[in-house]
């Protein structure tokens, strides 16, 4: 098989903490399918959020990922060092008439939503926008931008879809609302950052956790107006803690570096995953 035909994997964590159990589960899909495929494994570092990013992380992430037995193809693609790419997609969606600003916070919309006796959420069941701001002439400096929604979805007969397991899933985007595509402190979001680079590197084929599996009738979208390729997708389900909720950085889920102190080995580490 020639190199341009192999499957391309990735993996792509935020250095914004240790890696847990549930980014090795993440890491060891991605890369077991490459090696069986006879794909390409890439790293990523999802760090546009460079108030959140430390050296620190980035470094424990090759670390946990190397004392794993994972290799991965350098240079590793940092997403603060390719802004001007994702500039460059949000310039086509204006040039489309499908971004304006918003000046609304969380607290905003929250309130607006309070207001309402059945207030509708969006996919991550968060207060849906309202669309305060749209057609309004504001100003974009210190704004975010949104994607106006029922336009964009037009553009593309209001479905999208896309292969999932090897099945064909259909589904609407409309249901996330007017999402923010850059915000105003970064200039740019997790949404078009993902969705340039899967394209700009190539990926076939997507394996992550289950929670993300609603944002990809958004990154579908985001592929049809900006012309790029469908990966294949593989949504995996989640490790969860003793109280059944996912692992998380944010309440200080026990990290791989901690495991390892503890004395466990990769082979225990895929036993505790049913990846032996």
């Amino acid at each position: 098989m020639s190199e341009d035909a192999r499957k391309i994997f990735r993996f792509a964590p935020s250095p914004n903490g240790y890696l847990h159990l549930g980014h090795a589960y993440s890491a060891l899909l991605d890369f077991d399918l490459a090696q069986r495929e006879g794909g390409r494994f890439l790293l990523r570092l999802e760090d546009i959020d460079q108030g959140r990013a430390r050296p620190e992380f980035e470094a424990a992430i090759y670390e946990d990922l190397a004392w794993l037995g994972l290799s991965w193809e350098e240079p590793v693609r940092r997403q603060s060092e390719h802004l001007d790419d994702y500039a460059a997609a949000l310039a086509k969606l204006d040039a489309l008439g499908l971004l304006y600003p918003c000046v609304c916070s969380r607290a905003d919309i929250a309130r607006a939503s309070e207001a309402l006796a059945d207030p509708p959420r969006d996919l991550d069941g968060a207060p849906l926008y309202p669309g305060t701001c749209r057609g309004k002439r504001l100003a974009r400096a210190g704004a975010n931008l949104r994607l106006d929604m029922a336009k964009a979805a037009a553009l593309v007969g209001g479905e999208v879809s896309w292969r999932e397991h090897g099945k064909e899933i259909v589904a609407s985007p409309q249901e996330w609302g007017d999402v923010v595509l850059a915000r105003k402190d970064i200039g740019t979001s997790y949404h078009i950052a993902v969705t340039i680079d899967d394209a700009l590197q190539g990926v076939t084929d997507v394996v992550r956790g289950r929670d993300l599996y609603e944002a990809t009738r958004l990154h579908r979208l985001l592929q049809e107006l900006l012309g790029l390729p469908a990966p294949a997708y593989r949504h995996h389900a989640l490790v969860l803690d003793e109280d059944g909720r996912k692992l998380a950085k944010s309440r200080l889920s026990k990290p791989l570096r901690e495991l390892r102190a503890e004395g466990a080995t990769p082979a225990e580490v895929r036993a505790m995953l049913g990846l032996a």
